[in-house]
């Protein structure tokens, strides 16, 4: 039986644990910066440049916030390009509404505390432009939030660049995304517990 395959786009280093769903796939990890020793060096940008059809899942957490709008969208290519048949990407980005909606709702301003993190307080700001004390410690701006993303609009990007099937969810301040290129692979189904409809 072939091993699947999952390219980790952005994920900095593969100390970072995947999800559990993930234990039997191949990881290769994709990042710009190659001190976290990615398997692969190259711009999520350029993925298009890479073979064609050799990954059966693009794994994608809080990476593509990083890119400004006009520039998802190659992203996404790039996800399509490198997907075999029946593949998919899941994507995981902060919840722009959910964040707004706490902040209305407990009268919070942009400086505020949202909530308390193990790598310590966010604050509003944190959510919506990158976390601060990463950009102030690395001096690379790269790491601001330079897009936004509500459920809506990312199923609709998703759409526009032509994964046949999409399921999102959202919580704790987060979008969680799975779209398909082509027919669902049943398999990948059951992992994420995701409808067969």
């Amino acid at each position: 039986m072939e091993i699947k395959k999952v390219l980790n786009v952005g994920g900095n280093s593969k100390a970072i644990q995947l999800p559990p769903q993930y234990s039997n796939f191949n990881h290769i990890l994709l990042d710009i910066d190659p001190k976290g020793s990615p398997d692969i060096v190259c711009d999520a940008r350029k993925l298009t440049t890479l073979e064609a059809t050799q990954f059966d899942a693009v794994y994608c957490s809080h990476n593509l916030e990083h890119y400004y709008r006009h520039e998802v969208s190659l992203i996404l290519a790039g996800f399509m390009h490198v997907l075999k048949d029946g593949g998919f990407a899941h994507i995981r980005v902060p919840d722009i509404n959910e964040v707004m909606r706490v902040t209305i709702e407990r009268g919070l301003d942009i400086d505020d505390i949202l909530y308390q993190s193990q790598a310590g307080p966010i604050m509003v700001t944190d959510v919506l432009y990158g976390y601060n004390v990463e950009i102030e410690q690395s001096g690379q701006d790269f790491f601001a939030h330079k897009t936004g993303f509500t459920q809506k609009s990312l199923i609709n990007v998703l759409q526009r660049s032509g994964f046949s099937k999409i399921y999102s969810g959202a919580g704790s301040f987060e979008i969680n995304a799975f779209a398909f290129k082509g027919v669902p692979d049943k398999t990948a189904l059951t992992l994420f517990n995701l409808p067969d409809n």
